[in-house]
């Protein structure tokens, strides 16, 4: 079924956009996470939303332009995290670190992933660590961003960032109701649609060298919109504020974008962290363990927390 749009006349072409037409669609999924419940009737207006990922190279303009420092490279503030040791205030953010073999890889949902490392020195120069560096890295999506970070960029650019009702609308690129953005395979006659995990998560991965992680934007098919990477690579921060369990009579976003209504980070709720939501998945989704690259999935992201896989696109309401 193709979702309605609109037939307003199109205004200039932006540079690097893509022009998406509002319209009605089914937001949510049934069947996989509660949180993506229930599936209901969603209507979004006329919007202009990047092709790709914010890359690299495009956010180093933006950092040689202003001057601009993410979180990521400030230490944190010990009278912010109470219970932080003080030899952890230091800039740095988290690093996905692969375990060395299966023995070491026993997935328990109840516990916290031991793959992750909160590696000083880490940030968007940084991608690994403060003795890596972005050579080869230009076209590949930015990481080791806050929502923060991602909103300086969006209004140095005069753009802002997509409510998730918008994101998941571009996401589903002209297909109403279906479980990916190109349909109900997965991997279609054996195709790789988008940059998720290869091999046996989280010790065996698959992809090829120097792809281990992120891939260039643009390497996997375009949606039906003309839009790349909105599954798999890196997760993508949306304007709205993490609620868990959706209404049937949300109005015309995924969320709430009032602070008053938001969650907050569940491993630290004497700080009281809000949540953003993301959408997408990344290069770490993986059947066996995140089945979050769906244009439904959702993650609740602190505002505060920084990783390797958490990037950003950009719209334009005009």
């Amino acid at each position: 079924m193709k979702l309605r749009k609109s037939t307003t006349a199109a205004p200039r072409k932006l540079a690097g956009m893509r022009l998406i037409r509002g319209g009605e669609f089914r937001m949510g999924a049934e069947g996989f996470y509660e949180d993506e419940r229930p599936v209901r009737s969603v209507r979004v207006g006329d919007f202009w939303i990047d092709e790709a990922p914010v890359t690299n190279a495009q956010f180093a303009r933006f950092v040689d332009a202003t001057g601009y420092v993410t979180f990521a490279e400030y230490p944190p503030d010990p009278a912010l995290y109470p219970d932080m040791p003080l030899e952890m205030a230091r800039a740095g953010s988290l690093v996905f670190n692969p375990p060395a073999g299966a023995g070491e890889a026993i997935i328990n949902a109840e516990t916290a992933p031991t793959w992750w490392s909160f590696v000083f020195g880490a940030d968007w120069r940084h991608p690994l660590g403060p003795d890596s560096n972005l050579d080869g890295l230009a076209d590949h999506p930015v990481v080791h961003m806050v929502a923060a970070d991602a909103e300086a960029y969006a209004h140095w650019a005069g753009k802002a960032l997509p409510t998730e009702a918008e994101w998941e609308y571009a996401a589903r690129g002209g297909l109403d109701g279906t479980t990916y953005a190109w349909g109900e395979d997965f991997e279609p006659e054996g195709r790789s649609m988008a940059k998720t995990w290869q091999g046996e998560f989280p010790w065996r991965n698959g992809a090829p060298a120097g792809l281990e992680r992120t891939a260039p934007v643009r390497s996997y098919p375009a949606n039906g919109f003309g839009l790349y990477d909105m599954i798999g690579n890196t997760w993508e921060w949306t304007a709205d504020w993490y609620l868990g369990r959706q209404s049937a009579a949300s109005p015309c976003c995924g969320g709430s974008r009032s602070p008053e209504a938001m969650s907050v980070d569940p491993a630290a709720p004497s700080i009281g962290i809000p949540r953003r939501v993301a959408k997408g998945g990344s290069h770490l989704c993986a059947p066996s363990y995140c089945r979050r690259y769906r244009p439904a999935a959702r993650w609740a992201q602190p505002i505060d927390t920084s990783t390797s896989h958490m990037g950003f696109r950009c719209i334009a309401r005009r």
